[in-house]
């Protein structure tokens, strides 16, 4: 078990590195965005590069850090349901959701993205805008997105192996919904006051 929590630290630190490195991508968006309106406004010209790029930059940030989402633990679940249960069933949850769920989907999406990519960088496809950019970037952020996401789901699916089995400790203590919603109550109590 050792060599596998190795493994999932590594691939940790990779996507906690990529995961900000990428947040930056959302100023660089903003900044395009903005350069763009006030070229379009001021010089009456705009470019659909300049409109191609704002998306390609806001897909990235969002492709490329949905591992480091999943690693930080900020996911999309049903949180009243699951914060009803003990820290045990959560983890078995998470497994089971990890493991019948996040993986099939990453490799069913990875099974279908390697050859559309594939056929996109073969072909040079390009916008079929009037001086837009070419699209296999765009398209191999999403096998990227997908590959990191899959490695950052085999991660978790060992780290709650070794959870569960009493072989690391559990990163995030057990926090009840009651509880939770009684701490945040009282950091907006001591925030509201004078």
């Amino acid at each position: 078990m050792s060599g596998l929590l190795a493994l999932s630290r590594g691939i940790d630190r990779f996507n906690e590195v990529v995961g900000r490195a990428v947040s930056w991508l959302i100023l660089l968006a903003i900044l395009v965005s903005a350069a763009n309106a006030v070229i379009r406004k001021a010089l009456n010209t705009s470019s659909n590069a300049w409109l191609e790029l704002q998306w390609y930059l806001f897909g990235a940030a969002f492709l490329l850090a949905a591992a480091y989402t999943l690693r930080q633990n900020e996911h999309i679940r049903i949180d009243v349901v699951y914060g009803a249960f003990s820290r045990r069933v959560q983890h078995w949850i998470d497994l089971f959701g990890h493991v019948f769920f996040l993986m099939p989907f990453v490799v069913l999406m990875i099974f279908y993205f390697v050859p559309y990519v594939s056929l996109s960088v073969r072909s040079g496809e390009m916008s079929s805008s009037a001086g837009g950019l070419i699209l296999w970037p765009a398209k191999a952020l999403l096998l990227i997105g997908f590959l990191q996401l899959g490695l950052q789901g085999v991660s978790e699916i060992i780290k709650k192996i070794a959870i569960i089995r009493g072989d690391m400790d559990d990163p995030t203590p057990f926090v009840s919904a009651h509880e939770q919603a009684e701490l945040e109550g009282k950091a907006l109590a001591g925030e509201t006051r004078p």
